[in-house]
């Protein structure tokens, strides 16, 4: 299938870019879709990756389902049969990467829940003893499991890096009491996924959740529990200290490592071999989590 790069749904307002979805104004409601752009350590690569879109807003409505008995989400439909009749010349494109959802005011914060020692969280560790703060027993490994799963906010950037930061921070940004909501809520989510998914052969690492406010209800926004917002390993190639092998974005920052990129724009362009590995991994994720085959359930 063709990837998707960018949108342009003529006649209806761009809401916004992110680094991923493309967000359209439709009044009460909004229209995301998600492109097949990929981005790493913040900064958006000018390859696209076939089929990424469509995994991402596949399996956010297969865990925006299965976690509302946690808390509520922005969902209305991601069915484009059921979407207003200005966006029916489009319906062809937004089947399968695209969801109608209600509108919210974006908390500033991300809720990052860790069960496992790795990415930014090893490097601060391996740094300071300490992961947003939190202080860690000694003589961890790289991708040891932690006791209890740990929550580590972070600064929302819409441009340049995201930065962890302490709770204190993150609650002196969200006020005590929605502080207290959204780490309850995230630490919740995330033990709800990992028990789920271990039982399907794969390790729920690390997550990233964003919350948003509807009228005066908190609300889980955005995506949720896909290969871009988390680290999936499988669990058969785990190995505490050493490689495993992961079903997410981690591919791809492990090559732009390996050629020298010093994670400053532009990105480079990616091969081959590199975006066909990509897809591979993101389709394998949704294989193993919802048990359907993704490129059966559609054709193009």
């Amino acid at each position: 299938m063709d990837a998707i790069y960018s949108t342009n749904l003529e006649n209806i307002p761009l809401a916004g870019r992110g680094k991923v979805r493309d967000m359209y104004d439709l009044g009460d409601t909004l229209l995301i879709v998600a492109t097949d752009r990929l981005s790493a350590f913040d900064v958006v690569f000018p390859t696209p990756i076939p089929w990424k879109g469509i995994v991402l807003t596949q399996l956010s409505l297969f865990w925006f389902n299965k976690t509302e008995q946690i808390v509520k989400n922005h969902l209305i439909t991601g069915e484009v049969a059921e979407y207003p009749q200005e966006l029916s010349p489009y319906k062809d494109m937004l089947r399968g990467r695209s969801m109608l959802v209600r509108k919210a005011r974006p908390l500033e914060v991300e809720c990052v829940v860790r069960g496992y020692l790795d990415g930014s969280a090893w490097r601060e560790y391996r740094s300071t003893g300490r992961v947003c703060g939190i202080k860690l027993p000694e003589g961890l490994r790289q991708r040891d499991k932690l006791t209890e799963p740990l929550f580590t906010p972070a600064t929302k950037a819409t441009s340049g890096h995201d930065e962890n930061i302490t709770h204190s921070q993150a609650a002196e940004i969200l006020g005590d009491e929605t502080f207290e909501q959204v780490k309850t809520i995230s630490i919740a989510i995330y033990k709800f996924a990992h028990n789920y998914l271990e039982e399907r052969g794969l390790i729920l690492s690390d997550t990233k959740f964003e919350f948003g406010i509807a009228g005066d209800e908190l609300i889980l926004i955005d995506e949720c529990l896909t290969p871009d917002s988390s680290r999936f390993w499988q669990k058969e190639g785990y190995h505490p200290g050493g490689e495993s092998i992961s079903l997410d974005k981690q591919y791809v920052r492990d090559y732009v490592e390996e050629i020298g990129w010093d994670k400053s724009p532009p990105a480079p362009a990616l091969p081959e071999d590199v975006i066909a590995q990509t897809t591979e991994r993101y389709l394998t994720a949704y294989k193993i989590i919802t048990g359907n085959d993704l490129k059966e359930k559609f054709t193009f």
